[in-house]
């Protein structure tokens, strides 16, 4: 594993010397719009493996993304290499139609610590609730960036990670394009999480179940997302969603196009840059919300 070959992967050029904030954003922000959250090989028939050198010949050396157990762990090893004091952190997410967090830890997320602030950093969330940049890990204050308003809270050594909602505009709407979320107001829980330190091997259990649970979200979906300059690629089973944020006033633009098998695999290569090695097999099983 090379820091170069990682860098060459997200297209990064620029110095950096100093393990700072600064670097941390700018690396941050290509890692997010070149390495897709995807979870496409279970859906090619190929078993995902929770180890570095395997997860790096993958994303770095394949071109391919990865879900929240990879995409981190890359990341943290990155980070590692480049001299930030950075640790893993687990986290239980909410679901929307169950109107309550898991209760078993199923996220992994990364705390850094640079000059004395600690910082949340997370690259492995995809979709419209995908933080940009670092968060300050301060509770109760709002921190805007473009894909919305991000907060935490702090409730006796438990964090919450919330983010304000926006309006959607979709030119040409049909019958379910994007469920509504069943939770009140403008608010969307994201995950909870505490400050424990924990180790990749915490979540070898979690990665084999995920991969053959079949009531969880990504047996239930085949997704691709990407962040982009302005906004949010995903690909849902046949649904391509291109979203640009703050289109107008806090409102997100939104089209959506069904596609054919053919159209998938194209779409990979041409918009998310994946060309797979196996066939996928897309899947979206209604009832179950993404974004």
């Amino acid at each position: 594993m090379n820091i170069q070959e990682y860098f060459g992967r997200i297209s990064y050029n620029k110095p950096h010397k100093d393990a700072d904030l600064q670097t941390l954003t700018a690396i941050f922000q290509h890692h997010i719009q070149t390495i897709p959250f995807e979870n496409l090989s279970m859906h090619c028939g190929e078993p995902i493996e929770l180890d570095l050198q395997a997860t790096y010949n993958k994303i770095v050396r394949k071109k391919r993304g990865g879900w929240c157990l990879e995409i981190n762990h890359l990341l943290f090893w990155a980070l590692q290499e480049l001299g930030y004091e950075v640790c893993i952190l687990g986290a239980n997410s909410y679901e929307p139609a169950e109107k309550g967090y898991t209760a078993e830890i199923n996220h992994i997320l990364l705390k850094v610590v640079i000059q004395g602030d600690s910082y949340i950093v997370d690259a492995g969330f995809g979709g419209a609730y995908q933080m940009w940049q670092p968060l300050m890990l301060i509770s109760g204050k709002d921190q805007p960036q473009v894909p919305g308003i991000f907060h935490l809270m702090e409730d006796d050594g438990t964090w919450y990670l919330e983010k304000v909602k926006r309006k959607h505009y979709i030119p040409e709407p049909r019958n379910n394009d994007i469920p509504d979320t069943p939770d009140l107001g403008n608010i969307r829980k994201i995950y909870r999480f505490t400050l424990e330190p924990r180790h990749i091997d915490d979540f070898q259990e979690l990665n084999e179940y995920l991969q053959v649970s079949p009531d969880n979200i990504l047996r239930k979906k085949s997704i691709c997302t990407l962040q982009t300059t302005n906004g949010l690629l995903a690909l849902v089973g046949w649904s391509l969603t291109e979203m640009k944020y703050n289109y107008k006033e806090d409102t997100d633009l939104v089209n959506i196009t069904t596609l054919t098998d053919e159209e998938v695999e194209k779409t990979l290569k041409d918009k998310f840059n994946i060309v797979l090695e196996n066939k996928l097999v897309p899947v979206n099983v209604r009832g179950f919300i993404f974004y």
